[in-house]
């Protein structure tokens, strides 16, 4: 027996291999020993924690949360100054905490995974910024549901399809008015005059008499057609479209849901996403930072405020990627021609990015340059820079409402151009709308003071960079190639303000 203690204690003392740590965590985390197989991890060095990081089953863990709250926090905590620091996606982990939180009440809750919530954010920092991201969708899909109310009619509050058909049916007997005018005034005959008669030298011929009869059946014309009550069914149309995004907002949202975990569809959509929601809004506070004594609420310095536009223009980028990218992906995969080109539909989403950025930094350049011209400004001189700060404020200012359809279809036009054997994407209506919110997006970004520029240095193969670079979900967690970029990073001067999504593997 003293043999056997003795031969117990030296094994324990003794430096544990990677593979005899891995598989003494497994048996632990599998027996709901969480502290003891945290203990393990915490005497690990860092070459061997990296190697059981990186082959350690994270599903395993997430299952056992709230309870293995404590081996993840010393998992994470000793990645974080470890070296070499495997990539782990944290996004299971994060989302099991949003699920807990937004199904219990229990406040004791909080304080189990308090401390863990603010390591995966130091850990991951992008992890927050996804968060708040759901949360918004979230939020706004529940708007959405509450916009479907009665709808102005001549008559009154109505729904919306009554107020439809009767708009229609208005318009209906308008026409049928003008048919029968056209007939009766014989504007429109089987033997139509030539187009001669039509001629500039025959207008200019016309005497007095003609010039009157014209004025007479024209306005004829024009009092039925051009009615007030005519003029609603643009509006309805506008509201019917906005009902119909508002609704494959709140299914799309979950449907990202069904994916973490399964849903009562018996449940009203709304307190599905409500509850979501309320679980997202507890974790970002959890992964706040105690704030500074001398914190004010209320007030706002310029600089607090910079701050502020700034992580709203890296928001919106980054919201493009983690909910209008899934949305236009999923349109790409509905259609026949692109249904196996998996690498290509990805190309396609990467490359409306760059073009948007493209032309968003070409249209706000010119609209500089013909502002200076314009007013005879030379854009050498020393006012020509100052001014040019000036325009830069202006366009930042009224970014959300400048025009820019000439540039969505610039980009559509360039993508369809360099694609011509791909017919389908032209008529795709969730890619025109994809290209419509990257392109705001950019424009957005552009004009921000200073302004962000896209990370363009997209060569492969090249080594993964942590302060550059987030793997996607499907990469090889042990290669450290990147072999494809999905999303392009973002840099705002010589810091990176959003991390490139690229995939790595081996060679």
């Amino acid at each position: 027996m003293r043999e056997c203690g003795e031969r117990i204690r030296r094994e324990r003392a003794a430096p544990l291999s990677p593979k005899l740590a891995l598989r003494r965590v497994l048996v632990l985390a599998e027996g709901r020993q969480f502290r003891e197989a945290a203990s393990i991890l915490a005497k690990l060095g860092p070459t061997a924690l990296a190697t059981v990081a990186s082959e350690l089953p994270l599903e395993l863990l997430v299952e056992g949360l709230p309870h293995s709250a404590q081996l993840l926090e010393t998992l994470f905590s000793r990645l974080l100054t470890s070296n070499p620091c495997p990539n782990i996606n944290t996004e299971p982990v994060i989302w099991q905490l949003v699920r807990l939180l937004a199904a219990h009440e229990d406040s004791g809750l909080k304080g189990k995974i308090r401390k863990l919530a603010q390591i995966l954010a130091e850990y991951q920092p992008d992890i927050r910024r996804v968060v708040v991201t759901k949360r918004k969708a979230f939020e706004e899909a529940v708007k959405g549901l509450g916009c479907h109310g009665l709808t102005p009619d001549v008559g009154g509050l109505t729904h919306l399809h009554v107020a439809l058909k009767n708009e229609i049916t208005n318009h209906i007997e308008a026409y049928k008015t003008v048919l029968h005018k056209l007939d009766d005034l014989g504007l429109v005959t089987n033997d139509s005059k030539k187009p001669v008669d039509a001629s500039h030298h025959r207008l200019l011929s016309l005497q007095f008499e003609d010039v009157q009869q014209r004025l007479i059946d024209n306005t004829t014309l024009l009092t039925t057609l051009d009615k007030p009550a005519l003029k609603q069914l643009k509006v309805l149309i506008e509201t019917l479209s906005k009902r119909v995004q508002n609704d494959k907002e709140a299914l799309f949202c979950i449907s990202q849901l069904k994916r973490l975990q399964p849903i009562d569809e018996n449940k009203p959509v709304a307190t599905l996403l409500m509850t979501f929601t309320k679980g997202c809004g507890a974790l970002l506070e959890l992964m706040q930072a105690p704030e500074s004594p001398c914190h004010s609420d209320g007030y706002h310095s310029e600089s607090e405020q910079e701050v502020d536009k700034r992580n709203d223009a890296t928001d919106r980028y980054a919201a493009l990627y983690f909910q209008n990218r899934p949305r236009a992906l999923e349109a790409l995969d509905s259609l026949p021609e692109l249904q196996y080109a998996t690498q290509l539909k990805a190309k396609i989403l990467f490359s409306v990015v760059v073009l948007a950025f493209r032309t968003c930094k070409n249209l706000r350049e010119s609209k500089l340059r013909e502002t200076l011209r314009s007013l005879h400004v030379d854009e050498r001189t020393s006012v020509a820079h100052v001014f040019r700060a000036q325009l830069m404020r202006c366009l930042a200012s009224t970014a959300d409402t400048f025009p820019l359809v000439d540039a969505e279809h610039q980009v559509l036009a360039l993508l369809c151009d360099t694609l011509k054997e791909y017919e389908c994407l032209k008529t795709c209506a969730a890619l025109r709308t994809y290209v419509s919110n990257v392109t705001g997006v950019c424009w957005y970004i552009a004009n921000q003071d200073p302004p962000y520029e896209l990370d363009t240095d997209f060569q492969i193969p090249i080594r993964f960079q942590p302060e550059r670079h987030i793997k996607h979900h499907s990469s090889d967690r042990m290669s450290s190639t990147v072999r494809a970029y999905l999303w392009p990073g973002l840099r705002s001067r010589s810091s990176c303000a959003h991390k490139a999504v690229v995939i790595t593997n081996g060679t």
